[in-house]
Protein backbone atom coordinates (compact mmCIF):
# COMPACT_ATOMS: atom_id res chain seq x y z
CA UNK A 1 0.00 0.00 0.00
CA UNK A 2 1.18 3.59 -0.96
CA UNK A 3 2.03 5.21 2.44
CA UNK A 4 0.64 8.42 3.37
CA UNK A 5 2.17 9.75 5.67
CA UNK A 6 6.40 9.31 5.46
CA UNK A 7 8.73 10.34 7.99
CA UNK A 8 12.79 10.08 7.22
CA UNK A 9 15.72 10.66 9.58
CA UNK A 10 13.83 13.33 12.13
CA UNK A 11 15.72 15.33 14.27
CA UNK A 12 14.69 17.56 16.70
CA UNK A 13 17.66 20.02 19.25
CA UNK A 14 16.63 22.07 22.22
CA UNK A 15 19.97 23.80 22.61
CA UNK A 16 22.10 21.25 23.17
CA UNK A 17 19.37 18.60 23.97
CA UNK A 18 18.51 16.16 21.20
CA UNK A 19 14.73 15.68 21.72
CA UNK A 20 14.72 13.14 18.37
CA UNK A 21 17.35 11.25 17.06
CA UNK A 22 17.15 9.95 13.66
CA UNK A 23 13.06 8.68 13.92
CA UNK A 24 11.57 6.64 10.62
CA UNK A 25 8.47 5.33 9.70
CA UNK A 26 5.55 4.82 7.35
CA UNK A 27 1.95 4.47 7.28
CA UNK A 28 -0.59 3.71 4.97
CA UNK A 29 -4.33 4.52 4.72
CA UNK A 30 -6.61 3.26 7.67
CA UNK A 31 -3.78 1.89 9.54
CA UNK A 32 -2.88 2.95 13.36
CA UNK A 33 0.64 3.47 14.24
CA UNK A 34 1.06 3.76 17.76
CA UNK A 35 4.24 5.66 19.39
CA UNK A 36 4.95 4.35 23.05
CA UNK A 37 7.86 5.27 25.55
CA UNK A 38 8.37 6.57 28.49
CA UNK A 39 7.43 10.64 29.20
CA UNK A 40 10.13 12.26 27.79
CA UNK A 41 10.53 9.60 24.70
CA UNK A 42 9.66 12.44 22.13
CA UNK A 43 5.88 10.98 21.42
CA UNK A 44 5.00 14.88 21.62
CA UNK A 45 7.58 16.27 19.39
CA UNK A 46 6.89 13.50 16.51
CA UNK A 47 3.52 14.03 16.63
CA UNK A 48 3.59 17.76 16.24
CA UNK A 49 6.20 17.53 13.57
CA UNK A 50 3.37 15.47 12.13
CA UNK A 51 1.03 18.85 12.12
CA UNK A 52 4.42 20.83 11.02
CA UNK A 53 4.63 22.40 14.45
CA UNK A 54 7.65 22.40 17.19
CA UNK A 55 7.70 23.43 20.56
CA UNK A 56 9.38 27.06 21.50
CA UNK A 57 12.99 26.59 21.04
CA UNK A 58 13.41 23.19 19.34
CA UNK A 59 14.87 23.06 16.38
CA UNK A 60 13.46 20.15 13.71
CA UNK A 61 14.86 18.07 10.50
CA UNK A 62 14.45 15.36 8.01
CA UNK A 63 11.67 14.76 6.13
CA UNK A 64 7.42 14.60 7.30
CA UNK A 65 5.78 13.77 3.87
CA UNK A 66 1.78 13.71 4.23
CA UNK A 67 -0.63 12.97 1.52
CA UNK A 68 -3.20 15.11 2.89
CA UNK A 69 -4.66 17.27 5.72
CA UNK A 70 -3.98 15.97 9.30
CA UNK A 71 -6.45 16.79 12.10
CA UNK A 72 -5.13 16.42 15.84
CA UNK A 73 -7.24 14.95 18.91
CA UNK A 74 -5.48 16.42 21.99
CA UNK A 75 -4.79 14.58 25.60
CA UNK A 76 -6.90 17.20 27.05
CA UNK A 77 -10.58 18.24 25.03
CA UNK A 78 -11.10 20.46 27.62
CA UNK A 79 -8.38 22.99 25.98
CA UNK A 80 -9.04 22.70 22.65
CA UNK A 81 -12.83 23.84 22.84
CA UNK A 82 -13.59 27.23 23.30
CA UNK A 83 -15.89 27.62 26.52
CA UNK A 84 -17.78 30.72 25.78
CA UNK A 85 -18.91 29.37 22.63
CA UNK A 86 -21.51 26.22 21.63
CA UNK A 87 -20.22 23.49 19.75
CA UNK A 88 -22.17 23.95 16.88
CA UNK A 89 -21.11 27.73 15.68
CA UNK A 90 -17.26 26.35 16.33
CA UNK A 91 -18.47 23.23 14.20
CA UNK A 92 -19.28 25.84 11.37
CA UNK A 93 -15.98 27.80 11.57
CA UNK A 94 -14.42 24.78 11.33
CA UNK A 95 -16.61 23.69 8.19
CA UNK A 96 -16.26 26.98 6.66
CA UNK A 97 -11.94 26.80 5.64
CA UNK A 98 -12.80 23.86 3.63
CA UNK A 99 -14.86 23.01 0.14
CA UNK A 100 -18.41 21.84 0.33
CA UNK A 101 -21.20 22.33 1.91
CA UNK A 102 -21.13 22.83 5.82
CA UNK A 103 -24.27 21.16 7.15
CA UNK A 104 -22.71 17.90 5.15
CA UNK A 105 -19.22 18.46 6.02
CA UNK A 106 -20.26 18.87 10.14
CA UNK A 107 -23.24 15.94 9.60
CA UNK A 108 -20.24 13.54 7.92
CA UNK A 109 -17.92 14.18 10.84
CA UNK A 110 -20.49 14.25 13.88
CA UNK A 111 -21.76 10.21 12.28
CA UNK A 112 -18.26 9.16 11.96
CA UNK A 113 -17.02 10.13 15.19
CA UNK A 114 -20.62 9.32 17.14
CA UNK A 115 -21.59 12.48 18.00
CA UNK A 116 -25.40 13.20 18.91
CA UNK A 117 -26.38 16.44 16.19
CA UNK A 118 -28.15 17.54 19.61
CA UNK A 119 -24.68 18.47 21.18
CA UNK A 120 -24.36 21.06 18.94
CA UNK A 121 -26.80 23.26 20.96
CA UNK A 122 -24.55 22.68 24.26
CA UNK A 123 -21.72 24.37 25.44
CA UNK A 124 -18.25 22.89 26.27
CA UNK A 125 -19.28 22.79 30.17
CA UNK A 126 -22.20 20.96 29.78
CA UNK A 127 -20.29 17.65 28.02
CA UNK A 128 -19.10 14.97 30.34
CA UNK A 129 -15.02 13.95 29.62
CA UNK A 130 -15.80 11.68 27.32
CA UNK A 131 -18.52 13.59 25.44
CA UNK A 132 -15.89 16.02 25.09
CA UNK A 133 -13.45 13.81 23.61
CA UNK A 134 -15.63 12.73 20.95
CA UNK A 135 -16.73 16.50 19.44
CA UNK A 136 -12.60 17.18 19.48
CA UNK A 137 -13.00 14.20 17.20
CA UNK A 138 -15.65 15.10 15.48
CA UNK A 139 -13.55 18.57 14.70
CA UNK A 140 -10.62 16.94 13.75
CA UNK A 141 -12.51 14.99 10.86
CA UNK A 142 -14.35 17.78 9.49
CA UNK A 143 -13.20 18.10 6.16
CA UNK A 144 -11.89 14.71 5.74
CA UNK A 145 -8.28 14.41 6.75
CA UNK A 146 -5.97 11.92 5.77
CA UNK A 147 -4.12 12.09 8.99
CA UNK A 148 -5.82 11.66 12.58
CA UNK A 149 -2.78 12.58 14.63
CA UNK A 150 -4.29 11.58 18.66
CA UNK A 151 -2.52 12.38 21.45
CA UNK A 152 -2.95 10.18 24.68
CA UNK A 153 -6.99 9.97 23.67
CA UNK A 154 -8.43 7.85 26.71
CA UNK A 155 -6.64 9.67 29.81
CA UNK A 156 -8.32 10.29 32.22
CA UNK A 157 -11.33 8.16 30.96
CA UNK A 158 -13.14 5.59 33.04
CA UNK A 159 -13.27 2.04 31.77
CA UNK A 160 -16.70 2.45 29.96
CA UNK A 161 -15.72 5.50 28.24
CA UNK A 162 -12.43 4.52 27.38
CA UNK A 163 -14.08 1.67 25.25
CA UNK A 164 -16.08 3.78 23.42
CA UNK A 165 -13.43 6.10 22.49
CA UNK A 166 -11.37 3.42 21.31
CA UNK A 167 -14.68 2.29 19.22
CA UNK A 168 -14.99 5.50 17.71
CA UNK A 169 -11.32 5.78 16.85
CA UNK A 170 -11.41 1.78 15.44
CA UNK A 171 -14.45 3.35 13.27
CA UNK A 172 -12.69 6.25 11.97
CA UNK A 173 -9.46 4.13 10.74
CA UNK A 174 -12.30 1.07 9.40
CA UNK A 175 -13.33 4.42 6.95
CA UNK A 176 -9.68 4.74 5.95
CA UNK A 177 -8.20 7.78 8.09
CA UNK A 178 -4.44 6.64 8.93
CA UNK A 179 -3.74 7.28 12.66
CA UNK A 180 -1.00 7.94 14.92
CA UNK A 181 -1.48 7.24 18.43
CA UNK A 182 0.80 8.41 20.69
CA UNK A 183 -0.36 6.62 23.84
CA UNK A 184 1.28 5.18 27.29
CA UNK A 185 -1.80 2.49 27.82
CA UNK A 186 -0.86 -0.04 25.96
CA UNK A 187 -4.34 -2.12 26.50
CA UNK A 188 -5.46 0.32 23.93
CA UNK A 189 -2.19 -0.05 21.83
CA UNK A 190 -3.70 -3.66 21.87
CA UNK A 191 -7.02 -3.34 20.73
CA UNK A 192 -5.75 -0.60 17.98
CA UNK A 193 -2.92 -0.73 16.40
CA UNK A 194 -1.57 -2.53 13.03
CA UNK A 195 1.82 -1.15 13.76
CA UNK A 196 4.11 -0.20 17.02
CA UNK A 197 6.99 2.14 17.26
CA UNK A 198 8.77 2.29 20.82
CA UNK A 199 10.76 5.27 21.28
CA UNK A 200 13.05 6.10 24.23
CA UNK A 201 15.59 9.39 24.18
CA UNK A 202 14.38 10.80 20.69
CA UNK A 203 15.52 7.18 19.28
CA UNK A 204 13.41 4.14 17.59
CA UNK A 205 14.66 1.56 19.65
CA UNK A 206 12.08 -1.00 17.97
CA UNK A 207 9.42 -0.85 15.61
CA UNK A 208 7.18 -3.68 14.11
CA UNK A 209 3.31 -5.46 13.68
CA UNK A 210 1.43 -5.04 17.00
CA UNK A 211 1.40 -8.57 17.39
CA UNK A 212 5.14 -8.92 17.33
CA UNK A 213 6.01 -6.23 19.39
CA UNK A 214 3.75 -7.18 21.85
CA UNK A 215 4.54 -11.05 22.22
CA UNK A 216 7.66 -11.63 21.17
CA UNK A 217 9.40 -7.98 22.04
CA UNK A 218 13.49 -8.01 20.85
CA UNK A 219 14.26 -5.19 23.80
CA UNK A 220 14.81 -5.74 27.24
CA UNK A 221 13.39 -1.55 27.60
CA UNK A 222 10.27 -2.72 25.45
CA UNK A 223 9.48 -6.10 27.60
CA UNK A 224 9.87 -3.96 30.72
CA UNK A 225 7.06 -1.45 29.56
CA UNK A 226 4.81 -4.40 28.50
CA UNK A 227 5.21 -6.20 32.46
CA UNK A 228 5.19 -2.84 34.24
CA UNK A 229 1.51 -2.52 32.67
CA UNK A 230 -1.31 -2.33 35.84
CA UNK A 231 -2.80 -5.09 35.96
CA UNK A 232 -6.41 -5.64 38.35
CA UNK A 233 -5.04 -8.15 41.44
CA UNK A 234 -7.37 -8.38 44.34
CA UNK A 235 -5.66 -7.09 47.34
CA UNK A 236 -5.57 -8.16 51.01
CA UNK A 237 -8.94 -7.52 52.94
CA UNK A 238 -8.51 -4.67 54.64
CA UNK A 239 -9.55 -4.53 58.43
CA UNK A 240 -11.42 -1.93 60.27
CA UNK A 241 -10.02 1.78 59.62
CA UNK A 242 -9.85 4.47 63.03
CA UNK A 243 -10.54 7.61 60.82
CA UNK A 244 -8.35 9.77 59.98
CA UNK A 245 -10.33 11.43 57.44
CA UNK A 246 -14.08 11.28 57.78
CA UNK A 247 -16.73 12.74 55.04
CA UNK A 248 -20.64 13.06 56.75
CA UNK A 249 -23.34 13.72 55.12
CA UNK A 250 -21.39 15.90 51.94
CA UNK A 251 -23.53 17.38 49.66
CA UNK A 252 -22.28 19.58 46.89
CA UNK A 253 -23.95 21.65 44.19
CA UNK A 254 -22.83 23.47 41.15
CA UNK A 255 -24.80 26.47 40.62
CA UNK A 256 -28.39 24.82 40.61
CA UNK A 257 -27.03 21.52 40.33
CA UNK A 258 -26.24 19.11 42.85
CA UNK A 259 -23.35 17.26 42.35
CA UNK A 260 -22.88 15.29 45.59
CA UNK A 261 -25.56 13.35 47.91
CA UNK A 262 -24.63 12.49 51.04
CA UNK A 263 -22.03 11.10 50.69
CA UNK A 264 -20.41 9.40 53.41
CA UNK A 265 -17.06 7.99 53.64
CA UNK A 266 -13.73 7.26 55.95
CA UNK A 267 -10.09 6.21 55.63
CA UNK A 268 -7.44 5.42 58.33
CA UNK A 269 -3.83 6.86 58.67
CA UNK A 270 -1.50 5.31 56.24
CA UNK A 271 -4.60 3.97 53.95
CA UNK A 272 -6.03 4.59 50.54
CA UNK A 273 -9.23 5.17 49.55
CA UNK A 274 -10.08 5.45 46.23
CA UNK A 275 -12.91 6.67 44.37
CA UNK A 276 -14.19 5.82 41.34
CA UNK A 277 -16.91 6.01 38.76
CA UNK A 278 -17.75 7.38 35.48
CA UNK A 279 -16.95 10.51 34.00
CA UNK A 280 -19.46 13.26 35.69
CA UNK A 281 -19.90 11.31 38.38
CA UNK A 282 -18.42 13.54 41.15
CA UNK A 283 -15.45 12.37 41.63
CA UNK A 284 -13.32 15.61 41.70
CA UNK A 285 -15.96 17.80 43.15
CA UNK A 286 -15.65 15.20 46.40
CA UNK A 287 -12.11 15.71 46.21
CA UNK A 288 -11.75 19.20 45.90
CA UNK A 289 -14.19 19.72 48.78
CA UNK A 290 -12.16 17.45 50.97
CA UNK A 291 -8.89 20.12 49.98
CA UNK A 292 -11.25 23.45 50.71
CA UNK A 293 -11.56 23.96 46.83
CA UNK A 294 -15.17 23.50 46.38
CA UNK A 295 -17.15 25.99 49.37
CA UNK A 296 -20.83 25.19 47.95
CA UNK A 297 -21.48 22.15 50.03
CA UNK A 298 -23.41 21.24 53.32
CA UNK A 299 -22.04 17.89 55.30
CA UNK A 300 -18.56 18.03 57.38
CA UNK A 301 -15.04 17.09 56.56
CA UNK A 302 -13.28 16.04 59.50
CA UNK A 303 -9.28 15.35 59.77
CA UNK A 304 -9.09 13.78 63.16
CA UNK A 305 -12.44 14.39 64.61
CA UNK A 306 -12.23 18.17 64.10
CA UNK A 307 -14.30 19.65 61.06
CA UNK A 308 -12.53 21.79 58.26
CA UNK A 309 -13.61 24.55 56.81
CA UNK A 310 -15.82 24.82 53.69
CA UNK A 311 -13.44 27.14 51.76
CA UNK A 312 -9.67 27.60 51.62
CA UNK A 313 -9.22 31.03 52.90
CA UNK A 314 -10.96 30.28 56.19
CA UNK A 315 -8.36 27.28 56.62
CA UNK A 316 -5.25 27.90 59.02
CA UNK A 317 -1.47 27.33 57.46
CA UNK A 318 -1.36 24.25 59.40
CA UNK A 319 -4.58 22.99 57.84
CA UNK A 320 -3.55 23.92 54.29
CA UNK A 321 -0.53 22.09 55.25
CA UNK A 322 -2.28 18.73 56.52
CA UNK A 323 -4.57 18.23 53.17
CA UNK A 324 -2.21 18.82 49.44
CA UNK A 325 -4.12 18.38 46.69
CA UNK A 326 -2.11 17.00 43.15
CA UNK A 327 -3.92 17.63 40.23
CA UNK A 328 -4.66 15.65 37.36
CA UNK A 329 -3.19 18.54 34.41
CA UNK A 330 0.06 19.09 36.22
CA UNK A 331 1.27 21.22 33.47
CA UNK A 332 -1.67 23.72 34.06
CA UNK A 333 -1.05 24.20 38.01
CA UNK A 334 2.38 25.60 37.57
CA UNK A 335 3.14 29.35 36.61
CA UNK A 336 4.96 28.82 33.02
CA UNK A 337 7.00 32.05 33.62
CA UNK A 338 9.11 31.25 36.87
CA UNK A 339 10.91 27.94 36.89
CA UNK A 340 9.84 24.59 38.43
CA UNK A 341 11.95 24.35 41.70
CA UNK A 342 11.19 27.92 42.82
CA UNK A 343 7.87 26.62 42.75
CA UNK A 344 8.05 23.24 44.39
CA UNK A 345 10.28 25.10 47.04
CA UNK A 346 7.49 27.49 47.81
CA UNK A 347 5.20 24.77 49.49
CA UNK A 348 8.40 24.33 52.18
CA UNK A 349 8.38 27.97 52.54
CA UNK A 350 4.95 29.13 52.80
CA UNK A 351 3.46 25.88 54.80
CA UNK A 352 6.48 25.41 56.93
CA UNK A 353 8.39 27.92 57.64
CA UNK A 354 11.52 27.39 55.88
CA UNK A 355 13.92 29.63 54.95
CA UNK A 356 14.41 29.61 51.15
CA UNK A 357 17.71 28.06 50.85
CA UNK A 358 16.61 25.29 53.07
CA UNK A 359 13.64 24.66 51.18
CA UNK A 360 15.49 24.56 47.54
CA UNK A 361 17.47 21.86 49.35
CA UNK A 362 14.70 19.82 50.76
CA UNK A 363 12.89 20.29 47.17
CA UNK A 364 16.35 19.34 45.04
CA UNK A 365 16.60 16.10 47.46
CA UNK A 366 12.59 14.82 46.96
CA UNK A 367 12.53 16.08 43.08
CA UNK A 368 16.18 13.95 42.69
CA UNK A 369 14.53 11.03 44.54
CA UNK A 370 11.43 10.91 42.37
CA UNK A 371 13.60 11.08 39.01
CA UNK A 372 13.64 14.88 38.29
CA UNK A 373 17.13 15.85 38.50
CA UNK A 374 18.45 19.50 39.24
CA UNK A 375 18.45 20.80 35.80
CA UNK A 376 15.53 19.87 35.08
CA UNK A 377 14.22 21.12 38.07
CA UNK A 378 16.01 24.64 37.35
CA UNK A 379 14.12 24.53 33.73
CA UNK A 380 10.75 26.51 33.56
CA UNK A 381 7.80 24.11 33.49
CA UNK A 382 7.95 24.13 29.19
CA UNK A 383 11.13 22.59 29.53
CA UNK A 384 10.29 19.47 31.79
CA UNK A 385 8.00 16.18 30.00
CA UNK A 386 4.56 15.56 31.32
CA UNK A 387 5.65 12.88 33.30
CA UNK A 388 8.46 15.04 35.44
CA UNK A 389 5.96 18.00 36.00
CA UNK A 390 3.22 15.54 37.54
CA UNK A 391 6.19 14.09 39.64
CA UNK A 392 7.02 17.57 40.30
CA UNK A 393 3.95 18.14 41.17
CA UNK A 394 3.39 15.53 43.79
CA UNK A 395 6.87 16.60 45.70
CA UNK A 396 5.45 19.77 45.69
CA UNK A 397 2.58 19.02 47.69
CA UNK A 398 4.76 16.46 49.45
CA UNK A 399 6.74 19.21 50.77
CA UNK A 400 4.26 20.04 53.06
CA UNK A 401 4.41 17.01 55.01
CA UNK A 402 0.51 16.28 54.42
CA UNK A 403 -1.68 13.84 56.43
CA UNK A 404 -4.15 13.39 53.40
CA UNK A 405 -2.91 13.71 50.33
CA UNK A 406 -5.38 13.73 47.48
CA UNK A 407 -4.20 12.51 43.48
CA UNK A 408 -6.73 13.19 41.20
CA UNK A 409 -5.81 11.06 38.36
CA UNK A 410 -2.00 11.84 38.32
CA UNK A 411 -1.02 8.52 36.83
CA UNK A 412 -3.30 8.93 33.83
CA UNK A 413 -0.59 10.55 31.66
CA UNK A 414 2.02 8.32 32.56
CA UNK A 415 4.25 5.52 30.76
CA UNK A 416 3.80 2.03 32.45
CA UNK A 417 7.30 2.22 34.06
CA UNK A 418 7.11 5.83 35.31
CA UNK A 419 3.52 5.10 36.65
CA UNK A 420 4.71 1.78 38.58
CA UNK A 421 7.80 3.85 40.20
CA UNK A 422 5.76 6.26 40.88
CA UNK A 423 2.89 3.86 42.14
CA UNK A 424 5.96 2.35 44.44
CA UNK A 425 6.41 5.75 45.97
CA UNK A 426 3.43 6.25 46.93
CA UNK A 427 2.60 2.71 48.70
CA UNK A 428 5.91 3.84 50.39
CA UNK A 429 4.25 6.81 51.89
CA UNK A 430 1.74 4.97 53.20
CA UNK A 431 3.85 3.53 55.32
CA UNK A 432 6.77 5.77 56.20
CA UNK A 433 4.62 8.83 56.92
CA UNK A 434 1.28 6.81 57.56
CA UNK A 435 -0.03 9.68 55.49
CA UNK A 436 -3.92 9.31 53.70
CA UNK A 437 -4.28 8.42 50.18
CA UNK A 438 -7.47 9.98 48.25
CA UNK A 439 -6.68 8.35 44.74
CA UNK A 440 -9.20 9.52 42.36
CA UNK A 441 -8.42 7.11 39.22
CA UNK A 442 -10.21 5.64 36.25
CA UNK A 443 -7.27 2.72 36.50
CA UNK A 444 -8.53 -0.09 38.21
CA UNK A 445 -5.27 -1.48 37.85
CA UNK A 446 -3.71 1.49 39.76
CA UNK A 447 -6.86 1.11 42.53
CA UNK A 448 -6.05 -2.83 42.98
CA UNK A 449 -2.31 -1.70 43.70
CA UNK A 450 -2.76 0.98 46.19
CA UNK A 451 -6.29 0.93 47.51
CA UNK A 452 -7.51 -0.62 51.04
CA UNK A 453 -11.24 0.62 50.55
CA UNK A 454 -13.02 1.31 47.54
CA UNK A 455 -16.35 4.20 46.71
CA UNK A 456 -17.87 3.99 43.82
CA UNK A 457 -19.88 7.67 42.52
CA UNK A 458 -22.61 7.33 39.85
CA UNK A 459 -24.65 10.34 39.79
CA UNK A 460 -23.03 12.18 42.71
CA UNK A 461 -24.37 9.14 44.91
CA UNK A 462 -21.86 6.21 46.72
CA UNK A 463 -23.51 3.22 45.05
CA UNK A 464 -20.98 0.95 46.10
CA UNK A 465 -18.41 1.13 49.01
CA UNK A 466 -16.04 -1.09 50.82
CA UNK A 467 -12.83 -3.14 51.16
CA UNK A 468 -11.15 -3.32 47.83
CA UNK A 469 -11.19 -7.11 47.74
CA UNK A 470 -15.00 -7.17 48.22
CA UNK A 471 -15.86 -4.66 45.63
CA UNK A 472 -13.41 -5.29 43.08
CA UNK A 473 -14.18 -9.14 43.51
CA UNK A 474 -17.36 -9.31 43.68
CA UNK A 475 -18.79 -6.41 42.56
CA UNK A 476 -22.77 -5.73 44.09
CA UNK A 477 -23.75 -2.77 41.55
CA UNK A 478 -24.20 -2.71 38.22
CA UNK A 479 -21.91 0.60 37.66
CA UNK A 480 -19.00 -1.28 39.28
CA UNK A 481 -19.61 -4.17 37.24
CA UNK A 482 -19.48 -2.13 34.00
CA UNK A 483 -16.35 -0.96 35.13
CA UNK A 484 -14.74 -3.70 35.74
CA UNK A 485 -16.54 -5.45 32.45
CA UNK A 486 -15.50 -2.67 29.90
CA UNK A 487 -11.66 -2.66 30.21
CA UNK A 488 -10.22 -2.14 27.11
CA UNK A 489 -7.93 -5.73 27.44
CA UNK A 490 -11.31 -7.72 26.92
CA UNK A 491 -12.17 -5.94 24.15
CA UNK A 492 -11.66 -7.55 20.61
CA UNK A 493 -8.43 -6.52 18.47
CA UNK A 494 -10.11 -4.22 15.18
CA UNK A 495 -10.22 -6.19 12.28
Amino acid sequence: MTPVVQVGNLRAEAGQRTLLDGVSFALAAGQVLALVGESGSGKTTTGLALLGEQPPGVTVSGRVTVAGRVGFVPQQPSAALNPVRRIGGVFREIAARHEGAPDELIAVALRRARVPAQLLRRYPHQLSGGQQQRVVLAQALVGNPAVIVADEPTTGQDAITRAEVVGELAAVADHGVAIVLLTHDLDVVRALADEIVVLRRGRVIEAGTAADVLTRPQQEYTRALIAAQPRVVLPAEAGKPVPRLDLRGLTARHRSATVLREVNLRAGAGECLAVVGRSGSGKTTLARCVAGLHAARTGEVLLDGRALARSLRRRSPADLARVQYVFQDARGSFDEHRSVLDQVSRTAVRLRGLPAPDARRAALAELAGFGVDEPAALRRPAGLSGGELQRAALVRALLARPDVLICDEITSGLDALTQAGLLDQLAGLRESRACTLVLISHDLGVVARLADRIAVLHEGSVVEYGSARGVLGSPAHPVTAGLLGSAVEGMEKRN
